[in-house]
């Protein structure tokens, strides 16, 4: 009997095959970390923004059809009191991030952008609502890449180099991105501690792969999951990437978001984190950007 047709899939399990490129980090760093804020607080969903739902996803378990005061309060933490906590204390640490922000986010809060950019931090561009691109056509697609392009420059005299989705990206997503032209990286990806390039529309693409365990996120997936526990996890992990490093250099991303990380109980952990990553020798942290730059000059494409 033989097997139905199969679909051309571009997936790739492969990878580096054991053996990756040493990207010969700045200051013979064994992992470039990758601190990304998202900045969605304004984007998400809401029927008093007269939307047809409300965002689901959030600490408090009680969906409602109709207007939904406690969920749009629950972002509003993020841009009212969150971003200030958390930006103060990259400052006290010297460290610099990627501010991974939605267009609307961005068109709502303009302040909060600007703000980014005189601190020295980068902000990429998160789709222009926060929502998955899974289902969405060509046209429309194409429109919004363009549009949160476009508000992020206006807002910030800065033009966004790089781009992830929320989760799903559509079957076009990277292709448009690279049609675009502007792009140096995109984060549509959790399959590598590593960056690598793709072939897309005849180009090279870069991607630099995102991180969904080292992400404040979790504390949405588990009830128990407290500042400690995330604390602990996120050091785990960079001192494992940093005993690998030693001899094959390794990228981490840690995903935060305003209105998770920037609650009272909580910045104690993105504290211990940066406590223990900058004091230990062995880290570059930097914004994706500055990361992919590095990458594109020590590993070229095709080498």
């Amino acid at each position: 009997m033989s097997e139905a047709k199969q679909p051309v899939s571009q997936r790739d399990f492969v990878g580096y095959r054991g053996k990756p490129p040493n990207p010969h980090w700045p200051n013979s760093a064994r992992v470039a970390v990758s601190l990304v804020v998202n900045f969605e607080e304004g984007s998400e969903f809401s029927v008093n923004d007269a939307d047809a739902g409300n965002e689901a996803i959030y600490e408090v378990v009680h969906k409602l059809d109709g207007p939904d005061s406690c969920i749009d309060s629950h972002f509003e933490y993020g841009t009212r009191a969150a971003w200030w906590r958390i930006m103060d204390l990259f400052d006290a640490y010297g460290v610099k991030a990627t501010v991974s922000s939605c267009g609307r986010a961005v068109e709502r809060s303009p302040e909060l952008a600007r703000d980014a950019i005189a601190r020295g931090h980068e902000v990429s561009a998160h789709g222009w609502r926060w929502q998955s691109h899974a289902d969405m056509n060509e046209a429309s697609e194409r429109e919004v890449i363009a549009n949160t392009v476009a508000t992020i420059e206006r807002v910030t005299g800065q033009r966004p180099v790089g781009w992830h989705t929320r989760s799903a990206t559509s079957p076009n997503t990277r292709r448009l991105l690279v049609e675009d032209g502007g792009f140096l990286y995109d984060s549509d990806a959790y399959n590598d501690d590593l960056p690598y390039y793709r072939e897309v529309a005849g180009k090279q693409h870069l991607v630099l792969p995102y991180a969904f365990d080292t992400n404040d996120m979790q504390y949405y997936n588990a009830s128990r999951f407290n500042g400690a526990d995330f604390a602990d996890y996120v050091i785990d992990a960079f001192e494992w990437l940093k005993r690998e490093g030693e001899t094959a250099p390794k990228m981490m991303s840690v995903g935060l978001h305003l209105r998770m990380i920037g609650r009272p109980g909580r910045i104690g952990a993105l504290d211990r984190i940066l406590a223990h990553v900058t004091g230990s020798g062995a880290a570059w942290i930097a914004p994706r950007a500055a990361i992919a730059r590095h990458w594109k000059e020590v590993v070229p494409a095709g080498e």
